[in-house]
């Protein structure tokens, strides 16, 4: 097959195809490559950047206050009279869920005034103003090579430089949220933990640790809550009240306002106040030119999109930056929980939601209406907590449905038995509970909704295309999550938003059944029809996995299945290098998937560009499922080509590692084993090369899971 690209050879695409175009070409690739130029553009902050998320019918009077709040969290929690302070350092919003779901809990059971803190709320120094009479708790996650939550930069480096200074009058608790499969598992709670002790902070009890790749993180969550309240009724000596449901958040339905003075589905997100934060580009409505399914095999799919950026000129990206897309719920689960909750009548009705006292902030935008809010901006499909199963029993409106629940949340065992064989969210679960008795409606708070479902985040994926050959058309390669239950065969549980980008790409395919293999919908038109004709919220993610400024500086690439995405990139823009007359340095792409004839993406552009290259690039391929053959994985191979990674690296070469953390975690080992016995180093000393190859940015990787 001939690989074309909208009817044109890929190579006949990359060549320019006169000396002018070479003379622009190269000209755009010196620009791209200018670092100081880069740094004074693409990496400076825009100062109208929080435009982008203001809303003209926003309260004045509101805004205003907001931006007269102090930043000395000392001065702001006896403002507010209260007694813990939960500050919440998040990447993707689970630690500052947990935030928030601690401060109601504290002062349900414990009448004690609590406030949930945004790190980059409030300048650090000032936590060292925190009289003893108050608790601070701190829980953090950990992302990347043990580095914090962009909004706990500013915290992160003030903590790191305190030395000797006396914190003295500071009560702490801490929990971390990290992953096992990481070499820094929860390094950023390790690190403040041992920095507040050394400076004389007291603290309460050990930091509880959360640990992701065992799927353990809300378990372990709430075992370190229950401790945690232990200790506050034996060593702190507060006393226990019965758990009843007090709302933090005030939800009004508002028949006066109008459909413009509406959130009515589009994303909004706030400026992080972080120094060091991530930039992001605005949100836009971006259509989608062009999709193919890169396979369909073995009940999986994998799309490839390609965006349109014109007609949004504020949007640029880099190769190697991330694609951020704004997913939407299924038609179904929306339809579920309202007709669950009896609200079918009030779907329409525009409401408002405020935070009951000024120490309580409301995380989805307002005002909007209950359809909105369930389709948009709350994620209720996600899998239910014990935790919430357990809050969810005081509004049982039968004995029966009470019963379920208590079961169900009684113990750890239970709940993860019953997980493996039933796939539920909210919406399922309150079924579930009332059984064949379809009309039972519950009478579950529209605030305690809000308050205890996460709010809508977008995910973000590499972007698998050349900035310098597409800069108007950032292309995302996105492997559909559909999650088998262990005990239940026929049930999976489907990933939000890449079953959305499945729906959205055979919207767009020429065929009569454009429907969505496993038969989900979505309201594709988006709202207001803002996403009518295939297009999709989205943003830019600025990344620091970057080719070396160098074209000739060598380079070793190691993925598996969609991590192979970035280095699609960086391969093509070498070519396009080439084709103008750039020195280029060896190339080694080490690419692991499961069949070459069912998962190997890009396979014949990937071979046509290592062919054209002419002796460049090689690529290395590892197959784990090859029938009547031996399971063979990407950091088989690495071992295995050993020798050529040692002298790639003798010659100055840049090490990419792109995939899930448990293939970084192995690969890494691997490196590190043909690095030690090649050099007759030990353990120390290998450490130190990958350090050093870490702060030198020779080493990078963009890992999940």
């Amino acid at each position: 097959m001939h690989l074309t690209h909208i009817g044109v050879p890929l190579f006949d695409r990359i060549a320019p195809s006169s000396y002018a175009d070479a003379v622009a070409i190269g000209a755009a690739v010196l620009a791209s490559a200018a670092y100081l130029l880069r740094e004074y553009t693409w990496n400076k902050p825009d100062p109208f950047y929080h435009l982008w998320f203001e809303r003209p019918q926003e309260n004045s009077s509101a805004a205003n206050a907001r931006r007269n709040e102090t930043r000395n969290i000392a001065q702001r929690l006896d403002e507010l009279g209260k007694d813990v302070v939960i500050f919440w350092g998040s990447q993707s919003g689970t630690a500052e869920g947990f935030a928030y779901r601690l401060a109601r809990e504290l002062h349900q059971r414990f009448h004690l005034e609590a406030m949930a803190a945004d790190l980059s709320d409030f300048d650090p120094e000032t936590i060292a103003l925190i009289p003893d009479a108050k608790i601070a708790i701190f829980i953090l996650s950990t992302y990347g090579e043990g580095d914090p939550s962009d909004n706990a930069t500013g915290f992160w480096e003030w903590l790191t430089k305190l030395h000797d200074r006396s914190l003295d009058s500071l009560r702490y608790a801490a929990f971390g949220l990290g992953n096992s499969e990481y070499r820094h598992y929860n390094r950023v709670v390790d690190v403040v933990d041992e920095a507040l002790e050394l400076c004389g902070a007291k603290r309460l009890k050990p930091p509880g640790k959360a640990n992701d790749a065992k799927g353990s993180t809300q378990e372990d969550f709430l075992s370190w809550k229950d401790e945690l309240f232990a200790f506050f009724r034996s060593d702190l000596g507060f006393q226990e009240h019965e758990v009843k449901y007090e709302p933090t958040l005030s939800v009004v339905e508002d028949d006066s306002l109008q459909p413009a003075d509406l959130h009515i589905g589009e994303p909004v997100h706030s400026a992080d106040k972080s120094a060091k934060a991530t930039p992001t580009s605005s949100i836009g409505a971006l259509k989608i030119k062009n999709s193919r399914e890169l396979f369909t095999a073995s009940s999986r799919n994998c799309v490839h999109l390609e965006l349109d950026l014109a007609g949004h000129p504020q949007i640029t990206y880099k190769t190697g930056d991330h694609l951020a897309i704004w997913p939407m719920n299924p038609d179904d689960d929306v339809e579920r929980l309202i007709r669950t909750l009896g609200l079918d009548r009030h779907r329409g009705v525009p409401i408002c939601i405020k935070g009951l006292d000024q120490g309580t902030k409301v995380r989805v935008p307002t005002p909007t209406t209950v359809e909105v809010l369930f389709r948009y901006y709350v994620e209720i499909c996600g899998p239910v907590s014990r935790d919430t199963v357990r809050g969810l029993v005081q509004f049982a409106p039968t004995p029966s449905a009470r019963t379920f629940l208590l079961d169900l949340s009684r113990d750890k065992n239970t709940f993860t038995e019953f997980l493996r064989r039933t796939h539920v969210n909210l919406g399922r679960l309150l079924e579930l509970a009332t059984g064949a008795d379809v009309n039972t409606v519950w009478s579950i708070p529209l605030s305690y909704i809000i308050e205890t479902l996460p709010h809508t985040q977008p995910r973000y994926y590499s972007i698998s295309s050349s900035s310098i050959l597409s800069p108007r058309a950032p292309t995302i390669t996105a492997l559909v999550s559909n999650t088998a239950l262990p005990d239940e065969s026929t049930a999976s549980i489907p990933g939000l938003t890449t079953n959305y980008l499945l729906a959205l790409s055979h919207s767009l395919a020429d065929s009569d059944s454009p429907a969505h293999p496993q038969g989900l919908s979505y309201n594709l038109p988006g709202p207001s029809d803002a996403l009518a004709g295939g297009k999709v919220f989205a943003h830019i993610r600025r990344s620091k996995f970057k080719l070396p400024m160098q074209s000739s500086c060598p380079i070793i690439m190691v993925a598996a299945g969609t991590g192979l995405a970035p280095f699609r990139a960086f391969i093509e823009e070498r070519v396009r290098l080439q084709s103008i007359g750039r020195p280029l340095g060896e190339m080694i792409l080490f690419f692991g998937c499961r069949r070459p004839d069912e998962d190997y993406i890009y396979r014949e552009e990937l071979e046509q560009m290592e062919k054209g290259l002419q002796g460049k690039l090689r690529i290395v391929t590892a197959f784990s499922r090859v029938h009547g053959e031996n399971k063979v994985y990407v950091q088989d191979r690495v071992f295995e080509h050993g020798r050529d990674i040692c002298r790639m690296v003798g010659e100055g070469a840049n090490l990419y590692i792109c995939g899930r953390a448990s293939m970084a975690r192995e690969v890494r080992k691997r490196v590190e084993e043909v690095m030690g016995t090649d050099n007759g180093w030990d353990e120390e000393e290998v450490k130190e090369w990958t350090e050093s190859m870490k702060r030198k940015n020779k080493w990078q990787e963009d890992v999940w899971g």
